[in-house]
């Protein structure tokens, strides 16, 4: 297997929105966008799968050295093999690399935030630095796309919190801020034990208002010159503020299941984005 071969199958397996918005652009971007995916996806499982805190920083460790010697032209996994001929065609830095290896390791020493702030710090590593190196890769031509990019991943982020609230749980981590469970009454065992209550729905419904502020403030900061180029990180738009409002028809029953759109659905938002440009 190839190393575009294997980026190629990550990023299909995962079932993710981004794969769907990613069958939309010219091959070169569509191969340096699918190799940087596969290398996030390849973190971010060292987090979610691996059981022992002390193996999986000492794996994120390997991964540091690894986009380290990889930028120093000695690749040896096949997700940095993929990606390395594309950094510099789309600014893609070691630093950017880090800075996602530096937001998945707060996962290993940090299972809750005090407030708001506190968690817009880790968004930023996850999501917002994802989000300016994928604008760089569908295309730019204006600095403000980057502030748009930022905040857009931020709102994708977001939104994976609304959604996996369950899921995080079990896997020990409430990324709901402590300052909000309180100003909701809504206690961090309740959240473990899968107890609903009106308290717990309104303090979702906040989680959500401010998702869909987040949107709409990075669609206003999108320049009218990048939109065209930008089409994917529209099309993932529109598929995670569909799932959004999917979660809050349902009335935010995200404690014992982890709602989804069908990759079908998925595929047909992303057309309809393709076909309106917006």
């Amino acid at each position: 297997m190839t190393p575009q071969q294997y980026v190629q199958d990550k990023a299909a397996k995962s079932g993710s929105s981004f794969y769907y918005a990613f069958l939309f652009l010219p091959p070169p971007r569509r191969a340096a966008i699918t190799a940087f995916y596969a290398f996030c996806r390849e973190v971010d499982d060292v987090v979610d799968e691996v059981q022992d805190p002390s193996v999986a920083g000492a794996k994120l460790g390997w991964w540091r050295t690894e986009v380290h010697n990889a930028f120093a032209g000695r690749p040896q996994h096949p997700a940095m093999q993929a990606l390395m001929p594309h950094v510099a065609d789309y600014g893609i830095a070691e630093a950017h690399l880090q800075a996602v290896i530096d937001g998945c390791e707060m996962d290993l020493t940090q299972t809750r935030y005090l407030d708001h702030p506190g968690l817009a710090r880790y968004c930023h590593l996850v999501a917002g630095v994802v989000g300016e190196v994928a604008a760089s890769i569908f295309g730019r031509t204006q600095e403000q796309t980057i502030a748009y990019a930022h905040r857009m991943g931020q709102a994708f982020q977001l939104t994976n919190i609304i959604r996996d609230v369950g899921d995080d749980a079990r896997r020990g981590r409430i990324y709901l801020p402590v300052s909000e469970l309180q100003q909701f009454d809504v206690k961090a065992h309740e959240i473990l034990n899968r107890v609903y209550s009106e308290r717990f729905t309104a303090l979702m419904r906040f989680q959500a208002e401010r998702a869909h502020r987040t949107y709409d403030e990075a669609l206003a900061l999108l320049p009218e010159a990048d939109r065209r180029a930008q089409k994917p990180g529209l099309m993932m738009a529109n598929i995670y503020r569909t799932l959004l409002r999917e979660i809050e028809a349902g009335g935010f029953q995200v404690l014992h299941q982890r709602i989804s759109l069908t990759p079908i659905r998925k595929l047909w938002i992303a057309m309809q984005t393709n076909w309106r440009g917006r």
